[in-house]
């Protein structure tokens, strides 16, 4: 997808409220992927991405921001956690994993978009053999042989769904069950693949829907059109040149203390994570996997440590450093009513399954927003995440109460229903202020 910078920021927006640096800096990052593309071998070769930081508390859109950001143009992308990893000699995952799980997510978006263009020979070969199967079942039935009219008409009602439910016998193939082991250097074997490869496909008979019956046999149908060297090919490809790795809780890993030596869970770990983000060559299952082009994206609240204290040769792979702002009553505003996927729009759309149609009023929006920023300020700040505490306890005699054969009931929440609802949350915060 060929976005400019502000047409990149004017879609996180509509997901993500502020932080208009962190978006600005990875519209650049991506644009900039672009810019590269269209450049010839020799120059693209000496351009490497600009790898970011983002610095802020948890819940203010860090991990929010890079995942529409990969999902914005179908990039391959994985969110890992610093902490899971250990010193090479440890027990623990290797931090050559991340890469590998990026070219398995690789390979399922390449997969998906080659089903895409096949599904439809594939569901015409599906309902062709479903057709046969109804066809052969009533021949039985009738004890005699229907006409291709009769056919004709079996095709039309299982276009229609009227036979989704029908329930009919026929062949599936056992798939070979995945069992990963990790072998020397970290290297994952997949023992299912291998044997299943070996021995010989295993049948049996089973009773299932039409519905069911469809939908395994495109699957069957779809894997055969589909090329799997070519798939793990351009899987590895869009890895190696489009790949974006969210490193999150990367200030866990940073040295409080200079005194002693390299902490495993620390500096041990961030040796091993500067030469994938450096840029080398990780051994996967699908061929080797070069990171010299991969956008790397690190963040961490950074309460206790500093981005200073990541070992200097790592901060000097993360040229681009964006400080995160804590929510404000504002914000939170935002948050409630403007995104696509707002907290409010997901509890009316539940709730109305229960035939409660539920409705929020400009100051019963000021009253939500006014006491999650009162209750960040006063305890944790968790940001966002905070509303989902702050709805559900004022929701929660609703959701309970809903449901059974009712009719649609209209409910208004108002600043006198917030604030009747919400008065003991609010008390518990004031009464923190005064516990040492």
């Amino acid at each position: 997808m060929n976005l400019s910078p502000r047409e990149i920021v004017q879609e996180l927006d509509k997901y993500v409220i502020g932080q208009a640096k962190a978006k600005r800096a990875v519209a650049i990052a991506l644009r900039n992927r672009y810019r590269r593309s269209k450049l010839s071998p020799d120059l693209k070769d000496e351009i490497t991405p600009k790898n970011i930081i983002m610095k802020g508390p948890t819940g203010v859109g860090k991990t929010e921001i890079a995942r529409r950001l990969a999902k914005l143009v179908g990039a391959p992308f994985i969110k890992v956690e610093a902490t899971k990893y250990t010193e090479v000699g440890y027990v623990g995952r290797d931090v050559e994993s991340m890469i590998r799980d990026l070219v398995e997510c690789s390979v399922r978006l390449v997969k998906e978009e080659q089903l895409n263009i096949v599904s439809s020979k594939a569901k015409a070969t599906a309902e062709r053999k479903v057709v046969d199967l109804i066809f052969e079942v009533k021949k039985a039935e009738k004890g005699e042989t229907p006409d291709d009219v009769f056919k004709h008409q079996i095709l039309s009602d299982l276009r229609e769904g009227k036979l989704d439910n029908l329930h009919i016998e026929m062949t599936v193939h056992d798939a070979p069950k995945n069992l990963e082991i990790l072998a020397g250097g970290g290297t994952e074997i997949n023992l299912g693949s291998i044997f299943g490869d070996i021995m010989p496909k295993r049948s049996k008979r089973r009773k299932v829907t039409v519905k069911e019956a469809i939908s395994y046999i495109v699957n069957e149908e779809s894997d055969k059109l589909i090329d799997p060297d070519a798939v793990n090919q351009e899987a590895v490809r869009r890895a190696e040149q489009e790949g974006i790795i969210f490193i999150d809780e990367i200030d866990k890993i940073a040295a409080k203390s200079k005194q002693g030596g390299p902490d495993v869970s620390r500096e041990g770990v961030q040796r091993d994570i500067l030469p994938i983000v450096e840029g080398c060559t990780v051994m996967t299952k699908y061929g080797a996997v070069k990171t010299d082009y991969i956008l790397f994206i690190a963040a961490g609240a950074f309460h206790i440590s500093k981005v200073q204290d990541l070992i200097p040769e790592l901060q000097g792979r993360f040229p681009i450093k964006v400080e995160l702002s804590s929510l404000t009553k504002d914000d939170f505003v935002n948050i409630l009513t403007m995104p696509q996927n707002a907290i409010t729009l997901q509890y009316k759309t539940l709730l109305l399954v229960d035939n409660i149609d539920l409705k929020f009023t400009s100051d019963a929006i000021e009253e939500i927003a006014s006491i999650a920023e009162e209750m960040n300020a006063s305890s944790e700040d968790i940001g966002a995440r905070r509303l989902h505490t702050v709805m559900e306890n004022l929701l929660e005699d609703i959701s309970f109460n809903a449901g059974g054969n009712i009719p649609l009931t209209t409910v208004t929440v108002d600043k006198n229903y917030v604030s009747e609802h919400l008065q003991s949350v609010e008390n518990n915060q004031s009464l923190k202020k005064f516990i040492l």
